[in-house]
């Protein structure tokens, strides 16, 4: 009975289940990693999130460049094969599969037990007809992508990011259902590979969590890039192989459609768990959480897309890091958001971070609005980027950086929106010495432009 008995089960090895499992290891604890194959070993991020479609979009983008280099006199020919741009996908995630393992985490010192999971009682799982019992757990089972029926639907090819990375033919006419992040960063990428792509959307702008200002600025390069976007309308039926109709705020339309992708938002599936068997309390299909993660089950905890809050790779890494101090000190501490950030991997990349101007609202905050552009910025005139955009929510005594995109790409490196927020978490003071970096903002300046405008501008208040 002693070998079935852990100081903590994990349940999926996803960015959430694998970061808290080695988290536990490293301090000594008893750990079983629980998956359902040797297949899914390294969760979505791996095989079909972030590793594929990061290495998806950095392909696509060095053959825009490529086009790119046609206004210096370069003359460039022929079309993309797109079993080469699989191909170095494929590459990418083996090499990082190579420490994503069950050898390697055994290696580790994990106990790795390949099954599905269902919970039995508050402190035990049974996987292939065997039970397993730990002093705690954490339900690590991501989400899946969210489909709709539509009519039709048999007649072309249907993705999600699920099975994108399986293509072997680019569609000539690719629609993209939901204006998010997803079906913005692979539309704009599919788009550079060649295909003409229409993305609809029942909303009235993309990206909805954005700021409005930043989005229209967004679209208006998508279009400039030649994607078609279907604003307030949704798709009715697929009529052929070739063709569909939309319904828009105005009429019925018919557009080419030869294959179509569902970028619709995340769904949370914990059915095969059986969580009520714990005595974990569910909400409206999610689970019922306190601020450490912690379900009903005083025993039971909650990292990743699971804990239905933010359904990104690093949120995961927060919640683990929230966990092993709770695990492990006396001193807990909740879950805050207020300084988290993301990035949308389009081009221009959109870098958020730090509280809105709705939450501040909530908060009866006084804040003022402090915004500006790049079109003066003598280093965004230079990297032919002077679209980029800068706003920022003023508080009294400090400044939250809502969005940034820098003005070119020779910086520390070419992850910029990633890098930007890194200044200071969205926090900065104003009593710095003023200057001004207007006409030649760089990655190193974000965080002295953003006290600098403070006093260069009279903003509007609210």
């Amino acid at each position: 009975m002693k070998e079935k008995q852990f100081d903590l089960i994990v349940i999926r090895s996803g960015s959430g289940g694998l970061g808290i499992a080695l988290g536990m290891l490293e301090f000594g604890a008893k750990v079983l990693l629980v998956d359902r194959s040797a297949e899914k070993i390294g969760g979505e991020c791996l095989h079909t999130g972030c590793i594929p479609s990061k290495s998806f979009l950095y392909a696509a983008n060095k053959v825009h460049d490529t086009m790119e280099a046609r206004n210096f006199g370069m003359q460039v020919k022929g079309r993309v094969d797109l079993e080469k741009v699989m191909e170095y996908v494929k590459q990418r995630q083996e090499i990082i599969e190579h420490h994503e393992n069950v050898d390697e985490l055994q290696k580790k010192g994990l106990h790795v037990l390949l099954g599905n999971a269902k919970f039995t009682a508050s402190k035990t799982i049974r996987v292939n007809g065997e039970e397993y019992h730990a002093k705690n757990l954490v339900i690590a089972t991501g989400s899946a992508p969210r489909k709709i029926p539509v009519k039709g639907l048999q007649f072309v090819n249907c993705y999600t990011n699920e099975n994108i990375f399986e293509i072997s033919l680019l569609p000539e006419n690719f629609l993209f259902l939901g204006a998010g992040p997803v079906s913005l960063e692979l539309g704009q990428a599919f788009s550079r590979l060649g295909c003409k792509v229409t993305i609809v959307d029942r909303g009235e702008r993309i990206l909805k969590k954005e700021d409005p200002v930043i989005s229209y600025a967004l679209q208006q390069k998508l279009e400039r890039e030649n994607i078609n976007f279907m604003l307030k309308a949704e798709i009715a039926e697929i009529l052929s192989s070739s063709e569909a109709i939309l319904n828009t705020a105005e009429a019925q339309i018919k557009i080419p459609v030869d294959a179509v992708f569902m970028g619709l938002g995340r769904e949370l599936n914990f059915a095969d768990l059986d969580p009520e068997a714990a005595g974990i309390t569910m909400e409206e299909g999610k689970i019922k959480l306190n601020r450490k993660l912690q379900t009903s089950n005083k025993n039971v905890f909650v990292s990743g897309d699971a804990a239905g809050n933010m359904k990104f790779s690093h949120a995961a890494e927060m919640h683990n890091m929230l966990l092993l101090n709770n695990f492990l000190s006396p001193l807990k501490k909740k879950l805050d958001f207020s300084h988290f950030s993301w990035v949308t991997f389009t081009d221009p990349e959109i870098a958020t971070f730090g509280w809105t101007e709705q939450q501040l609202e909530a908060k009866n905050t006084k804040y003022e609005r402090l915004e500006n552009d790049f079109s003066e910025s003598d280093r965004a005139v230079t990297a032919n980027f002077q679209d980029g955009r800068i706003i920022f929510v003023s508080g009294k005594e400090e400044i939250q950086l809502l969005f940034s995109k820098n003005p070119g790409r020779q910086y520390n490196g070419p992850w910029r929106g990633r890098n930007f927020p890194g200044t200071g978490f969205g926090k900065f003071r104003r009593n710095s010495p003023k200057g001004n970096y207007k006409k030649n903002l760089s990655l190193s300046h974000g965080g002295k432009y953003a006290q600098d405008i403070t006093s260069q501008q009279d903003p509007q208040r609210y």
